[in-house]
């Protein structure tokens, strides 16, 4: 059994995940100190918080392992981010008492290109496409209803809120998440400044479903220095938030990669079902309990859990690029 987990009993259920969060903390913190101060020789952190839950965890755990003095937390909104994550964001830092930099990368992405790209390979689509509209990409339903591959589709809404979905193209679908991905690597870009000038290191924000299966950009909010809860499950993040004392209109968004102009749900973008039923199918699947007990636990049928499962294992083996080291030659 996962030595994270205080499971109430020997027997999988929906209580598997559970941690305990004061001891997993402590242990984090510790890690933290150790990397920062002893491996990268580094002074403090440097984050960038949008007012999701996993950077406010990150920030939090940041806050008790060098103090709030120690730590640069920056807010990197451009044009098409919700102010709710601004809001948010500051909220966070006003709590725990970590002063914020606010850096608009709305320009760089301007030079780089980022909208005019994507905005290209959307009005192929959709030639009525312009300024006013919003755009998002998203899977098939719930994973739970039905078997559906993982095609994506463009959900395109006009000004007068009429909505128009097509199927996504392999060239269209490439070109927009390319272009889109320019976020996250100018952001990244931005915290490197930001560490290397103050000799700080940067604290990275994925989870374990994020990284494990890929929703991430390699090289944009993929590299840091240290990723701190990459080990843990969306839900088990959710825990060390409710001790960590995260604000509770955190706690309670909905989690969404704040990426797309027309917002998108991580569920509805990637994940394709809620985080407790998917992680704890997963943590299943990993430990070795078979598809009937899960099922069982759950109150699914073995069918929804096999989808889910090969669900899971598709996604880790299509993006499993995203994690290789750099290939280099034998010496």
């Amino acid at each position: 059994m996962n030595d994270l987990v205080t499971a109430n009993s020997t027997r999988f259920n929906k209580h598997s995940l559970d941690l305990d969060p004061a001891k997993e903390t402590e242990r984090i913190v510790e890690v933290l100190r150790e990397s920062v101060h002893t491996n990268l020789r580094r002074q403090g952190a440097v984050l960038g918080i949008s007012g999701g839950i996993d950077s406010s965890v990150v920030l939090a755990l940041c806050v008790r392992a060098f103090g709030p003095d120690r730590i640069t937390a920056l807010l990197l909104p451009e044009g098409e981010s919700s102010p709710d994550s601004a809001t948010l964001a500051q909220l966070l830092a006003d709590h725990y008492g970590v002063k914020t930099i606010t850096e608009d990368i709305s320009g760089v992405l301007e030079g780089f290109g980022c909208y005019q790209r994507r905005n290209e390979a959307i009005a192929r689509l959709f030639p009525d496409f312009q300024a006013g509209w919003s755009a998002k990409i998203a899977l098939p339903g719930s994973l739970l209803e039905k078997e559906t591959l993982n095609i994506f589709s463009l959900i395109v809404t006009n000004p007068e809120g009429e909505e128009f979905t097509k199927r996504l193209p392999p060239r269209d679908y490439y070109q927009i998440v390319a272009a889109s991905n320019f976020k996250q690597r100018a952001r990244m870009s931005m915290l490197y400044y930001h560490a290397e000038l103050r000799n700080y290191a940067v604290i990275g924000t994925p989870n374990k479903n994020e990284h494990l299966l890929g929703f991430f950009v390699k090289y944009g909010d993929g590299g840091t220095d240290i990723a701190p809860i990459v080990h843990l499950f969306k839900t088990q993040v959710y825990q060390l938030a409710r001790y960590l004392n995260v604000p509770a209109e955190i706690q309670g968004r909905t989690p969404t990669s704040d990426t797309y102009p027309g917002g998108s749900s991580q569920e509805e973008f990637f994940f394709r079902l809620p985080f407790d039923i998917l992680d704890t199918i997963w943590f299943g699947y990993e430990q070795g309990v078979s598809r009937e007990e899960i099922a069982q636990a759950l109150d699914l049928s073995v069918e929804q859990v096999d989808r889910v499962v090969d669900d899971i294992v598709r996604k880790q083996r299509t993006t499993a690029y995203l994690r290789m080291p750099v290939i280099t030659m034998n010496v």
